[in-house]
């Protein structure tokens, strides 16, 4: 298999999934995460590796380009759904890639039924979607402290701040 199969191997529909995740050896924990993941920044890079080190196997639920602008607005994502899961899916800490079009994971969560639950440290545990899910069979949901000035919405204000400034 080439590299660029390899990378492609690891986005997979929820049914693909669901039956790679079924045949996983016991005891094997699976850590999942979710979001946008517009622009990869260091601060996506830190969290994706910590979020790794939690488990055995990382699955991202990325949210589709339709889901992405229904939450942040017409002009998101920067960057296509497919190129998003190409980027993330090349990240060694990643094992599996799925889109989810709902504006929240709470379904693919229910249907994936992670050992490991984790977002960003701006969440309230209690209050991250999934959370009965997997609390109620004995997980753990956790959040992972972010890297201060690291966001997509910030770099986006930066470059809008840039050209703004530019054109005066």
């Amino acid at each position: 298999m080439t590299h660029l199969e390899t990378i492609q191997d690891k986005l997979c529909s929820l049914p693909l999934l669901v039956e790679r995740l079924a045949s996983r050896s016991e005891g094997k924990k699976v850590v999942f995460t979710n979001g946008c993941f517009d622009i990869l920044h260091r601060g996506h890079i830190s969290y994706l590796a910590q979020a790794r080190d939690l488990g055995d196997m990382l699955v991202l639920g990325l949210n589709s380009d339709a889901s992405v602008r229904r939450l942040k607005g017409p002009m998101r994502p920067i960057n296509d759904e497919v190129s998003r899961a190409l980027v993330l899916a090349a990240l060694a800490c990643v094992d599996y890639v799925v889109f989810f079009d709902e504006d929240t994971p709470y379904n693919l969560i229910q249907a994936v039924q992670p050992d490991i639950l984790v977002k960003g440290g701006d969440y309230v545990v209690e209050k991250i979607v999934g959370y009965d899910i997997v609390t109620g069979r004995g997980g753990k949901v956790l959040t992972l402290p972010f890297v201060e000035g690291f966001s997509t919405t910030s770099i986006v204000q930066r470059m809008q701040s840039n050209e703004t400034k530019q054109s005066d």
